[in-house]
């Protein structure tokens, strides 16, 4: 079944792929008929010159050839006077010829050189001069700037467009995992195959994340915007209605598009209005969507699964996005240059198989072993292709991911911490719900409902965590916020069978009170160390990276965590000798509470389950903790304010 889905998935992905390639290509021929016209104006307007010369030169020869020998003294004068105007005149001509050979002389170097470049470095076309982005290019070039608004559109309208948006898409990540149980059974379909209604939608998005600078560099914002809504919309809707899985299926993947486009599009957006000193509570209030929307999905679908039918989120979701649509439509005018790229196909074929490979294979290790044939398999043909990926990046003259982001110092080591602490916190997300549902026997709307103050906090402080960054930069924030982080994770290693909720709620809201002054700033800090041009892959590349270190820490985490309880579990075992009179009184008590030796057996091997489970957590906690505290020695590597503007300003210099 699995080996099926991924066959399934690959070909949608190159269906995509084709249809991408299909649309950028188009206008191809066209462009290449006009250089041919522009060849063939500049060879007649050539020759026009050239026989022009030749005619000059030819009246020269003669002129030169004639003898005045023949004529008298008064005639010879008046010859000599007529000669000397006709010399003059001829310099005269020969200095306008002279003018003419050499502008021609430099059209024809200039268009050689243009063809030259054309054949060598052919990885932008021309763009339609009717088109949007043709008439946007004209207008901001006029007012010397990056970007233009429409009409009666300001900053803060395009900020509340792009945060209703945001929400919708990342609050779909974190609503559909309450409801799966009841789909499978709806559907009577495994729980292995339910999964891959979240592992396809986490696998289609990773997948569009490392090309969307292709796409901010061909379209609008505006129009990116509004088709991602609209994909992820229309998805909504198919899953809302679905009779079926295959049906479902397809509306997951239609909302993964949409959510892969719009997701990365918000950092993008924000770099490009907002200077970089304002560009820390831009981000910070971005970060809202972000933070808030993660932990609002389980609470509302734990809500919506114990009392309606789970079409209702779905359906939810479709009004909900057809009002971020007419919102887009309305407040979402913002259109920035474009230089219209050549789809590179080879390349994003190697990035979604690699990728997309990675992250099946982290998002599947912790279940099925680091060792089993799938996970190996996966991982070979992803490091694979991502080799051959990388390979080509480094060769292209306008790459679609542009690794030259890695050149900039401050930006690479925020990226390496930004990995880090979502490795952390992607784990920590994992751990706390089944420590909650599957240990404490808490409902899933009460899980949610521990983490909701956590989210709140996140949300108010992301604004003020981005004025701090604006005003003292990143390295105190940095660790700051790693460092309550590091502690809060720590404190998380002591939990037992009777760890008081509202303890677990306080712990975790110290957690995302410290996540609060790294999660966007740390992000905003990478972003304002490149220089325009990187802007759209830099945000590309750390979205990515994103995206792969969650994975991956949840893989590492759920492998400690299992790993851990079986090792355990045998501990356990050990210490419940039979022999021993304190375990044989117990073990007669359970037998009179549970009718005989058996039912007591069971009863106990359950509760040495759940302590060697609350082990186990407890071990990949600790491993969480280590990770911070990686992140946190990094920090400490953190560039100074003074000189991160320093930096910042050389890197705006290059443009």
């Amino acid at each position: 079944m699995t080996t099926t889905f991924i066959i399934v998935y690959i070909l949608i992905a190159l269906i995509l792929l084709g249809l991408i390639n299909f649309f950028v290509s188009k206008g191809k021929k066209k462009s290449k008929n006009q250089k041919v016209e522009q060849r063939s104006t500049k060879g007649s307007e050539s020759q026009s010159y050239q026989s022009k010369f030749k005619a000059s030169d030819l009246e020269k020869s003669e002129s030169q050839t004639s003898s005045p020998n023949d004529f008298s003294s008064t005639s010879n004068h008046i010859e000599d006077d007529k000669r000397k105007h006709h010399f003059e005149s001829m310099n005269e001509s020969d200095d306008s010829t002279k003018n003419e050979q050499e502008s021609l002389r430099r059209s024809e170097d200039t268009s050689h050189k243009s063809d030259e470049e054309n054949e060598v470095d052919d990885v932008h076309k021309p763009i339609n001069p009717n088109s949007e982005e043709a008439r946007v290019n004209e207008k901001i070039k006029n007012q010397q700037s990056d970007f233009i608004f429409g009409k009666g559109i300001t900053r803060g309208k395009i900020l509340a467009a792009m945060l209703f948006g945001m929400f919708i898409a990342i609050l779909n990540q974190t609503l559909l995992n309450v409801a799966l149980p009841k789909i499978n059974t709806e559907f009577n379909i495994s729980a292995s195959t339910g999964q891959w209604l979240m592992t396809g939608f986490m696998l289609v998005n990773g997948i569009l994340i490392p090309i969307s600078a292709f796409l901010f560099n061909k379209y609008s914002y505006r129009k990116l915007f509004i088709i991602g809504l609209a994909l992820f919309t229309l998805g909504s809707l198919i899953c809302a209605i679905s009779m079926n899985f295959p049906i479902m299926m397809t509306g997951r993947v239609l909302q993964a598009i949409g959510a892969g486009i719009l997701m990365p599009l918000g950092s993008n957006v924000i770099v490009t209005i907002f200077p970089p000193e304002k560009r820390g509570v831009a981000m910070g209030t971005m970060g809202v969507a972000m933070v808030l929307a993660p932990a609002i999905g389980p609470t509302l679908s734990g809500y919506i699964v114990q009392n309606y039918h789970w079409n209702v989120m779905f359906y939810g979701m479709f009004f909900i996005g057809l009002i971020a649509i007419a919102v887009g439509f309305f407040w979402f005018r913002l259109y920035q240059r474009t230089t219209n790229p050549k789809a590179d196909v080879p390349g994003i074929i190697y990035s979604t198989i690699g990728f997309g490979a990675l992250l099946y294979g982290f998002s599947e290790a912790g279940n099925k072993g680091w060792g089993s044939t799938e996970i190996v398999t996966m991982f070979i043909i992803g490091i694979v292709f991502i080799i051959l990926f990388v390979i080509r990046e480094l060769r292209m003259k306008a790459p679609m991911l542009n690794l030259e982001v890695l050149k900039y110092p401050t930006y690479t080591l925020t990226t390496v911490i930004n990995m880090i602490v979502m490795m952390s916190l992607y784990g920590g997300m994992i751990l706390l719900p089944i420590y909650l549902q599957n240990l404490r026997g808490f409902s899933a709307l009460d899980s949610g409902l521990l983490m909701l103050p956590g989210a709140l906090v996140m949300g108010v402080l992301g604004p003020v965590a981005g004025k701090l960054l604006d005003t003292i930069g990143i390295k105190p924030l940095a660790i700051f916020g790693i460092g309550i982080m590091t502690y809060a994770t720590w404190e998380l290693t002591k939990l037992n069978m009777d760890t008081p909720y509202l303890s677990i709620m306080g712990i975790y809201v110290l957690r995302s009170f410290g996540m609060a002054f790294i999660m966007m700033p740390i992000m905003t800090a990478g972003m304002n160390a490149l220089p325009a041009r990187l802007i759209s892959h830099g945000n590309a590349f750390v979205n990515t990276m994103r995206q792969l270190a969650g994975s991956i820490g949840t893989a590492i985490l759920v492998t400690v965590m299992t790993t851990q309880t079986t090792n355990h579990v045998a501990a356990f075992g050990e210490e419940l000798d039979k022999t021993n009179p304190m375990v044989q009184d117990h073990m007669r008590e359970l037998a009179q509470q549970f009718g005989g030796e058996q039912g007591a057996m069971k009863v106990l091997l359950q509760y040495v389950n759940k302590l060697a489970s609350v082990e186990g957590i407890n071990d990949a906690f600790i491993i969480a903790t280590i990770i911070s505290l990686v992140a946190l020695i990094l920090s400490l590597f953190l560039q100074s304010k003074k000189k991160t503007d320093a930096s910042a300003a050389k890197s705006r210099a290059e443009d």
